[in-house]
């Protein structure tokens, strides 16, 4: 069990959720203290790649610890959670049927447990210790979400064993939606040729240039080894094609700024074809992020003073 870190990036939406990058800046001012709302058939929700944006609007009422399982091995923290008084609620995700929010929270193994607050991530503990040393730390959820004024309760409805009410979403176009299934499966190939014909058919269709890039990214990663990566930019501090690669690695673990200043730095000592590389990789970044991350637009800027 580790302790609980900062609070992580925001995931910007269902089809986001490969990259959790997109978060507040450090020193933005938590949002004002959210009060108890209503009753909910249950403090315990199955969650999925396709609803878990249900669950990141829940995260600004109430901290969500979320529960990464398998087949056979069941969740274990329902019973820990009502003993909260509607504090927390639970969202538990078949690890397997849900690669998506697997590789969104990095698991490796199961159980995995992690939090949301205020649609941000945080790294709880991998495996399960004794609910006698996950009560302290679920306290430590708590104290965090009340500094970013997450401090909302929820009450159980009389009839709690009411099935909860499916969200509602919009169909996705069809392009979109053929996608978002190949991703589902693990066929990055067949998700990244749709959204490339859907970027063909409406070039302002910003939905597919943030899908594609964010599968792409994802593509990129499929079956790398983290420290292999890390040892060969480190070997070639200069080398593009490597600091391209760990910085993939940075973006996808949330630590964009570090992407960001990486691919900054190395810029100028490039050649043609390495800052061609370097500026199109940084583009699909700010894809990923979003035009509202401030960092976003430092970074970009930086990247013009240094074409211009």
């Amino acid at each position: 069990m580790t302790n609980l870190p900062p609070a992580g990036p925001t995931v910007r939406g269902a089809v986001d959720l490969s990259s959790l990058v997109n978060r507040p800046a450090p020193g933005t001012a938590p949002a004002a203290p959210t009060a108890a709302v209503g009753s909910v058939p249950s403090l315990v929700v199955p969650a999925t790649d396709s609803t878990f944006t249900a669950i990141l609007d829940l995260s600004s009422t109430v901290p969500v610890i979320v529960e990464f399982f398998a087949p056979g091995l069941e969740p274990a923290l329902g019973g820990l959670i009502e003993q909260f008084g509607g504090r927390l609620v639970l969202a538990t995700v078949d690890g397997q049927a849900n690669p998506q929010l697997a590789q969104a929270f990095q698991v490796t193994e199961v159980p995995t447990v992690a939090a949301v607050i205020a649609g941000r991530p945080v790294q709880i503990f991998v495996g399960m210790p004794p609910l006698e040393e996950v009560r302290p730390v679920f306290e430590q959820v708590l104290q965090l979400a009340a500094q970013e004024g997450v401090t909302g309760r929820l009450d159980v409805a009389a009839d709690a064993a009411a099935a909860p009410a499916e969200p509602v979403e919009e169909p996705l176009p069809p392009l979109h939606q053929e996608a978002f299934d190949a991703i589902n499966e693990g066929d990055y190939a067949t998700a990244i040729a749709r959204y490339q014909t859907a970027i063909v058919q409406n070039p302002r269709d910003a939905l597919a240039v943030a899908g594609l890039a964010q599968v792409s990214l994802l593509a990129r990663l499929d079956g790398a080894d983290p420290g292999t990566i890390r040892d060969a930019a480190a070997a070639a501090p200069k080398s593009a094609a490597a600091q391209l690669a760990v910085a993939d690695l940075d973006v996808s673990g949330g630590h964009l700024e570090d992407a960001f200043a990486r691919l900054l730095e190395l810029f100028p000592s490039l050649d043609g074809e390495g800052r061609d590389a370097v500026r199109t990789r940084l583009l699909e970044y700010f894809e990923i992020a979003g035009a509202d991350d401030p960092r976003v637009g430092a970074a970009r800027r930086h990247l013009t003073a240094l074409l211009y």
